[in-house]
């Protein structure tokens, strides 16, 4: 039986026995399992789900046979030694249980038969030099609770964009992006923020799902204006779409911000806590325990969604460009959905159907791209 599993069996069963500080400490449990930064800064499977591959061949893998794995688009495969990058399915007919995808690239170890993988949306492993011949500096972010870590490449405009990875991911996944950007001309801070490899502890070791992490995104901003940026864009994954929301609306340097882009936000942070804790194995009649300890015991009020839509310098809306889809099974589309509906005048919602939690991009890159061109443009 796995750890968490004999964990959550004892505290249920000390819960009926009636005991008050077993209720407590069960919540406070399951909660830090959801959102500990161990599980935070770690990429995960999509949907907690675990594959095998079942063999290799000359630019092609196979794997086994599920809603994941059957996905349309290119990603990352972990394992415990490997690291390597999928692209389309070649054959579903090799059997009833595995798929054929290409093997686009093997960055390190190998793809062993059995042993077990999961699919990650970050296609990269190290820095935008290492990974992608982008020249860049490491740079330091003075940040609320210490140094953070940056990564910026510069460019030629004057419009900087601040890419805030998400929960599940590390400052690896924005690489996905930058060849796009570099591209485009814009200057790209990547900050690492509380909970990252190389940043401070998060306050009692907690991800709060954008709610205090925003203020390291402030802290980005920040440094942005004091070396050169005249606008700023602020683009968020996941939790890091909350965070930019909730620092475009409360920043003393707000009216730097003139646009948002979202992927994937988590504008319904309860939501995201029910899925994160059920995908992590926490039993079901512990979710509203752990939503109460969060409240409670880390002062974090799941129900406190983020700012809807900003306003800028001249008191006019920030413009938003939201990519999420109706597949995502963390972040309900339907929270982003029906922000853009009440607020057509400033977010344009652009769909992308059968795209797993921040992986829109890798669903349909071509057509994410054009998108991504057109909602920047006007605003270099």
């Amino acid at each position: 039986m796995r750890r968490h599993t004999k964990a959550a069996v004892a505290a249920t069963t000390l819960l009926g026995a009636g005991a008050a500080v077993a209720t407590v400490a069960a919540g406070r449990w399951a909660f830090g399992v959801t959102l500990g930064p161990a599980r935070a800064a770690r990429p995960a499977g999509f949907a907690g789900s675990r594959l095998a591959v079942h063999g290799t061949a000359a630019g092609q893998v196979t794997l086994t046979r599920s809603l994941d794995s059957l996905r349309p688009g290119t990603f990352g495969i972990t394992a415990r030694a490997a690291h390597a990058v999928i692209g389309p399915v070649l054959d579903v007919a090799s059997g009833p249980d595995s798929v054929v995808r290409r093997l686009e690239r093997v960055d390190h170890g190998a793809l062993v038969p059995g042993s077990a993988v999961a699919l990650t949306p970050q296609l990269h492993l190290g820095t935008p030099g290492t990974a992608l011949g982008i020249e860049h500096t490491d740079v330091t972010v003075p940040g609320e609770r210490g140094a953070l870590p940056a990564w910026f490449v510069p460019g030629s405009r004057e419009t900087w964009i601040i890419a805030l990875h998400g929960i599940g991911a590390t400052r690896e996944h924005p690489l996905n992006l930058l060849p796009f950007l570099h591209e485009q001309q814009f200057p790209v801070l990547i900050p690492g923020y509380r909970g990252d490899p190389g940043a401070p502890r998060p306050r009692d070791r907690v991800n709060r799902l954008g709610a205090t992490e925003w203020r390291d995104a402030d802290a980005a901003l920040r440094y942005a204006v004091r070396h050169g940026a005249r606008r700023v864009v602020l683009y968020g994954w996941s939790s890091g779409g909350a965070m930019a929301l909730r620092a475009a609306a409360r920043s003393a340097l707000r009216g730097r911000v003139v646009g948002l882009v979202l992927d994937s936000p988590v504008l319904d942070p309860a939501a995201t806590l029910r899925a994160l804790a059920a995908r992590r194995g926490i039993p079901g009649p512990l979710l509203p325990l752990a939503l109460g300890a969060a409240r409670g015991g880390w002062g974090f009020d799941a129900e406190d969604r983020p700012p809807e839509v900003p306003l800028g310098a001249g008191g006019a809306p920030v413009p938003v460009l939201i990519l999420h889809g109706p597949a995502d099974t963390v972040a309900p589309w339907r929270a982003s959905r029906e922000l853009a509906a009440r607020h057509p005048e400033s977010i344009v919602l652009h769909t992308i159907p059968d795209a797993e939690h921040a992986a829109m991009w890798n669903a349909s890159p071509a057509a994410y791209e054009e998108r991504l061109r057109r909602f920047l443009t006007p605003l270099m």
